[in-house]
């Protein structure tokens, strides 16, 4: 993977996690960069999330640094503030940058009170450590219950794109979820890169959901150092929104794909809509519907679940005019049950990929395709233990 110029990374253990593996990550432009971001809409917002906000509106968009820690969202804590700024501080001497560009974000269990001590003594090893190969190293570092690491990288046109995520589960977008570092050696200014951002994430990780949870600390940050000597105008921005496009949605649906007890990635392809809102917010019922991911992953052509999702999202469309497939299967036929062998498509859909597809019959312009999982009892015994 040819990763984009003028980027290191690193990552240690720092003890924040129960578990002695690497829970600290650290990526850092090797000069000023472009920054854009976009964060949870949730009411409760962890110390970072705040701050890393902050920091992009006090310098204008402008970063050196992202520094990330798992095994403790730093989220609804007597402490959270001070923790974050005090870190962002003693990273911000060690690499000799100015505060404010130094980007923090966590991940892990709320309420918990994180000691800054561990991240801080820290610190001078994960320095230290910092090389342009190991940017996999620093995905793995960021993981919670994920299973896999997840990364994606694109080349166009002279440029980079490369991006590392982590989410297995709360996962509910209205914005961007879990926590994602994008970085690309391609030179654009803030405003461009935020709106380029924006749009990346509306088809990407807008257009997900694992369990209906949206945390407390999504974040999704991209840098743009420039290293490429690559300036994006209007000649080569369709490039490089495709670029950033493609990494983000090759980043949401691994995390889809990795799920939280999931065994089976679901794509749902809405089309016929009035608009692509109509389209977006029928796709994401069925997506939430647990009736609908149980039915999947129990084999189930339960059609009936799919189209009682699409009634209740909000989106106006006539349901004796709707058509629906299960892995290119039609099960119904204009609000009807059609002509199908149970048997033979519930063996289809013992694949690991399925496939919704849904036809309005409004015949309007919107489409939009959503990713999520089905839902096991393995869901449950994760998460009835996180903390313990």
């Amino acid at each position: 993977m040819k990763l984009p110029q003028g980027f290191r990374y690193s990552a240690v253990y720092a003890g924040i996690r129960k578990v002695a593996k690497p829970d600290l990550a650290l990526i850092v432009s090797e000069v000023e960069a472009a920054a854009a971001g976009v964060f949870t809409t949730n009411l409760v917002q962890a110390a970072p999330v705040r701050l890393t906000r902050g920091n992009l509106k006090a310098t204008g968009g402008r970063a050196r640094a992202i520094l990330v820690n798992a095994g403790n969202a730093n989220c609804a804590t007597r402490t959270g503030d001070k923790v974050a700024l005090a870190t962002s501080r003693a990273l911000a001497k060690l690499l000799q940058v100015p505060v404010p560009q130094v980007l923090p974000s966590s991940t892990g269990v709320i309420g918990v009170e994180l000691n800054p001590a561990l991240i801080t003594d820290a610190l001078p090893a994960l320095v230290e450590g910092l090389s342009t190969d190991r940017f996999n190293d620093a995905a793995d570092a960021i993981l919670t219950t994920d299973t896999v690491s997840k990364t994606a990288c694109v080349e166009q046109a002279g440029f980079r794109v490369a991006g590392l995520t982590k989410g297995s589960g709360m996962i509910h977008p209205h914005m961007a979820t879990t926590l994602a570092f994008v970085v690309t050696d391609a030179a654009l200014a803030p405003g461009e890169l935020q709106r380029a951002l924006r749009q990346a994430v509306s088809l990407s990780y807008n257009r997900l959901s694992v369990d209906g949870d949206m945390s407390t600390n999504d974040t999704l940050l991209v840098l743009a150092n420039g290293a490429s000597g690559v300036k994006i105008t209007a000649s080569n921005r369709a490039q490089f929104q495709r670029a950033l496009n493609e990494v983000c949605q090759s980043l949401a649906r691994q995390i889809a794909r990795d799920g939280e007890g999931a065994k089976k990635f679901i794509e749902i392809r809405v089309d016929g809509a009035r608009s692509t809102q109509d389209a977006v917010r029928i796709a994401r019922a069925i997506a939430n519907s647990n009736l609908t991911k149980t039915a999947i992953a129990g084999s189930d052509p339960n059609w009936g679940r799919i189209l009682c999702a699409a009634g209740y999202a909000g989106a106006i469309f006539d349901p004796s005019k709707t058509d629906i497939w299960l892995q290119g299967v039609p099960v119904c036929r204009r609000g009807l049950a059609a002509d199908y062998d149970e048997l033979a498509l519930s063996q289809k859909l013992d694949a690991p990929d399925c496939s919704i597809r849904v036809r309005l019959g409004e015949k309007g312009p919107g489409t939009a395709t959503f990713w999520t999982c089905d839902l096991t009892h393995d869901y449950i015994t994760i998460n009835a233990s996180y903390r313990t």
